[in-house]
């Protein structure tokens, strides 16, 4: 398979899964403000805080955090690159160069969807509908994945569509943990008290991970919430269970036989991997929740780099790392 090829799959996946998780993003934000008390107008501040682009938002010419602002700029907003909206165009302009390695139903839904989130209606959706939206967004992700697992040959071009979409997924989930760490910093008296619980529902919902969570622990507790989005094995958006994914598909394409590292990709995931398996929900609280998954993204940003440098022969700029070049 073309360098090329390979690149632009990987980051057609990586946007769309994106796109997705940005909808899950501002909807933990909406869910957790329905019983979060009033911060004075900082409700929605900690939405772009944590994906570092503060300045971005602020050089586009957003003078305020009020909501409008934050989801009009993390959803519709063409010149900030992690925008749904750019994401999709990002997605569509990678299919459309490589229609003969993917399914037609993959690109007629892809290209669909882009063109229906262009539509002026959507602004006034999202703000007073943002449920309803951002639900219609991630089944239409979701409905992405299932098209490519059912109509794609599970070759090399699906275990690079895997690796790519395992890497973001890990990513995100990290990021609404800290959603949740950023919303309650200014408010430690909430700190284990009924709306911390009901807050910590929300966070399980905005990862579609409240029922399979409820099925295995009943009741909800800060600590076993945590660990069953960093470290569960088997629910699918565990960020343990991506990275054990990504590296599966990884050796897939190298050929190298499973726990050796013939590159420096399979060195990084692998060590991550290992330091996951080794790793338990004490010592993230011990070190820091907030710590432990700014140190987990930074990690993640690596082993992208990683993958970039060893299958693409990409030398990824750092004020562009996490993007494709």
């Amino acid at each position: 398979m073309l360098s090329r090829v390979a690149n632009t799959i990987y980051w057609m996946c990586r946007y769309i899964e994106r796109a997705e998780n940005v909808a899950r993003f501002i909807s933990v934000n909406v869910n957790l403000l329905l019983d979060m008390p009033s911060q004075g107008g900082r409700q929605w501040e900690p939405l772009v805080l944590i994906t570092g682009d503060q300045e971005l938002y602020e050089k586009t010419g957003y003078s305020d955090y009020s909501g409008e602002s934050v989801v009009r700029f993390l959803t519709f907003e063409r010149e900030y690159p992690n925008s749904i909206l750019s994401c999709l165009a990002a997605a569509r302009e990678n299919a459309r160069s490589i229609r003969e390695i993917i399914s037609s139903e993959m690109w007629e839904h892809l290209n669909q969807f882009y063109l229906e989130m262009t539509h002026d209606e959507n602004l006034p959706v999202a703000l007073n509908e943002p449920d309803r939206f951002f639900k219609i967004i991630k089944m239409r992700s979701h409905l992405f994945t299932g098209l490519m697992d059912s109509t794609m040959s599970h070759g090399e071009a699906w275990n690079f569509a895997r690796i790519g979409m395992m890497v973001e997924r890990a990513d995100k989930t990290s990021r609404i943990l800290d959603v949740k760490y950023f919303m309650l910093l200014p408010q430690f008296d909430l700190v284990n008290t009924p709306i911390d619980s009901i807050q910590w529902a929300a966070v399980l919902k905005s990862a579609s991970a409240f029922e399979m969570y409820r099925k295995e622990h009943h009741q909800i507790a800060p600590r076993q919430v945590a660990n069953f989005l960093i470290f569960d094995h088997s629910f699918p958006r565990s960020i343990r269970h991506c990275v054990n994914k990504a590296d599966i598909c990884l050796h897939r394409i190298s050929g190298s036989p499973a726990g050796s590292a013939g590159n420096s990709a399979e060195k990084l995931l692998g060590r991550l991997k290992a330091d996951m398996e080794y790793t338990d929900i004490e010592e993230v609280l011990a070190e820091g929740m907030h710590e432990y998954l700014d140190g987990l993204q930074t990690r993640l940003n690596r082993i992208d780099t990683a993958i970039g440098t060893t299958f693409f022969n990409i030398q990824p700029l750092p004020a562009t790392a996490g993007q494709q070049q």
